[in-house]
């Protein structure tokens, strides 16, 4: 058994999750954006549950985080995920809003960045999404939060890379500037998100779980505090041909530039076009590659768990 991990009072660690951190068992992190903001309704809700059965399947705990009332839940209910899938008004909460939806008693989903800062604080050590956010494309001062929480968190993160509509090769050379190495499971590219190939390479080519929790903890016994990052390419079954994928990001892209879309409305805008300028295509690209890091994260957390062994 680990002593209890202390938690600020506005944190609440429900109870499978707090038992099985005492115990020593592998634990999983879930964000709750791509269930608010997204995913279209009703898939957001199944996906969700999905990824939940999935992680469970392997014997690993999901811990799907969110804020309700100003209170930061680890290991949200079915029916809290089903309210922040549904209601309006859920705040996106990045690192830099956390205070404000303490503060005010808000109802909020957490982004890559704000679930890391959740997770840690909790005491975990592998957190699965979908893609990490990044540089924008013709905008190089904007930057997602999530790049410097992957640079001060030290967590395993499962993704299909960075999501295609930003600028990768941008996004890959901040994530070597600020040492968070990057390891392609059985790939020796970094994914695009909905095609497995980005032409940029990554910093080791990874065979298993195990050698993945081997890295990630004689990272972090060197003295790094960074995340490693773990890029999963997306299942070839629901993957994009890239030119196709491309061409509609693009054109997603510049309706955005046209109609002034900017800031954190601008990921859920692109991304609900290319669901329409794909004819679904993408939003099943999307939810496959989700529910593939769910069983790579999974097999990860079990590695951890046994301390790498």
């Amino acid at each position: 058994m680990r002593p209890p991990v202390s938690v600020p009072a506005w944190m609440e660690i429900r109870g499978p999750v707090r038992e099985a951190l005492a115990a020593g068992s592998p634990v999983v992190a879930l964000e709750s954006t791509v269930i608010a903001h997204g995913l279209p309704h009703p898939y957001n809700i199944e996906l969700a549950l999905d990824m939940e059965r999935i992680l469970t399947s392997y014997g690993v705990t999901p811990a799907t985080i969110g804020m309700l009332g100003g209170r930061a839940c680890i290991g949200l209910t079915p029916a809290e995920i089903e309210h922040l899938a549904a209601a309006s008004g859920i705040r996106k909460l990045s690192r830099r809003d956390m205070a404000i939806a303490i503060a005010q008693g808000l109802d909020g989903a957490t982004t890559v960045a704000g679930t890391l800062l959740l997770a840690h604080l909790a005491g975990m050590r592998v957190f699965c999404t979908g893609g990490i956010g990044g540089v924008h494309r013709s905008h190089a001062f904007d930057v997602s939060g999530d790049l410097p929480a992957l640079a001060e968190t030290p967590m395993i993160v499962v993704c299909a890379g960075a999501k295609a509509i930003l600028d990768l090769p941008a996004t890959r050379e901040w994530l070597e500037t600020h040492a968070v190495p990057v390891l392609g499971y059985n790939t020796d590219e970094f994914p695009a998100f909905f095609t497995p190939r980005s032409g940029l390479t990554v910093d080791a080519v990874v065979r298993s779980p195990a050698e993945v929790a081997r890295i990630a903890l004689r990272h972090w016994e060197t003295g790094m505090r960074s995340a490693v990052l773990v890029a999963v390419p997306p299942p070839a079954e629901e993957m994009l041909a890239p030119e196709a994928a491309e061409a509609a990001i693009s054109q997603a892209l510049a309706e955005a530039e046209e109609r002034g879309v900017r800031g954190w409305e601008l990921t859920p805008f692109v991304l609900d076009r290319l669901v329409e300028i794909t004819a679904g295509a993408s939003l099943r690209a999307n939810l496959a590659l989700l529910r593939n890091n769910a069983h790579v994260a999974a097999q990860i957390a079990k590695q951890i768990s046994r301390g790498g062994i």
